[in-house]
């Protein structure tokens, strides 16, 4: 019963399960020499941070490892096949779970300022994030995500008083993976980090991407030495074009795919 999905394309069976569930699993997304140099470049970012939970920006800016996941093969054929030809990526948040810890909180992704539900139901597709788990994550208690599966379909919130609880609602899903897999999932399914009570810090590395109108959250700017040097691709995910008359308006090229 679990939404476990394949590398690469998404396939028919693949949209059904995201549908439903709000999410997918992609289990060997990297193999064990990209995760071992993501989970490096993503402890040499946090080697100063010392909060039970935190997470940086931009990183892939300063770690090309992280960079390499921006348009990972395994990943990013299934955002296109959810967005089309015209998305950008909005932010990359590397995040960290301190050994020994917890920060139990239930949310939706998206803007405090103006809810995302707020919009309309049922809650568009505003944030696909791609979860890289960097650190085990098989085992219960391992700083593993917790999911309300189709609760991005929901037009009830999940009560407040359960925001803080361990156990949200009878029908949460507790995400088990391994290093190297991928957590695909829409920004309006509820979720929460579970307790981290390993003696290892747990690392995962965050991939949002979002229509191209949509601001950036985790810097102002790019990086132009990273721009300079990056590919072609990447460099217009990260929403470098040339703007269109409107910024609402038309004119926002495709995404320069090689098919």
């Amino acid at each position: 019963m679990l939404p476990i999905a394949r590398r690469g394309r998404m396939t028919a069976d693949e949209r059904l399960m995201f549908e439903c569930f709000g999410y997918i699993i992609i289990e060997d997304a990297l193999t064990a020499a990209e995760t071992e140099a993501a989970l490096a470049a993503s402890k040499r970012l946090h080697a100063e941070t010392t909060d039970i939970w935190r997470q940086i920006g931009a990183g892939f800016e300063k770690e090309p490892a992280l960079a390499a996941l921006i348009d990972h093969p395994a990943v990013l054929p299934k955002v296109r096949a959810l967005y089309g030809d015209q998305f950008i990526l909005q932010s990359a948040w590397c995040t960290v779970q301190a050994a020994r810890s917890e920060s139990i909180g239930w949310h939706q992704d998206g803007s405090g300022v103006f809810e995302f539900r707020e919009l309309g139901y049922p809650l568009p597709l505003l944030q696909l994030r791609a979860s890289y788990s960097l650190t085990d994550q098989s085992r219960e208690f391992s700083g593993n995500m917790m999911m309300i599966p189709g609760s991005h379909r929901s037009p009830v919130s999940l009560p407040a008083d359960k925001r803080g609880q361990l156990i949200a609602s009878p029908i949460q899903h507790n995400i088990l993976c391994g290093a190297g897999a991928a957590l695909l999932f829409h920004n309006g399914v509820w979720h929460s980090p579970m307790p981290n009570r390993q003696d290892i810090d747990r690392y995962n590395m965050h991939y949002i991407y979002s229509p191209p109108w949509l601001r950036r959250s985790d810097r102002f700017a790019t990086d132009p030495d990273f721009l300079a040097g990056t590919t072609p691709l990447r460099r217009a995910l990260m929403g470098e074009f040339e703007r269109p008359d409107a910024p609402f308006g038309a004119g926002v090229p495709p995404l320069p795919f090689e098919d």
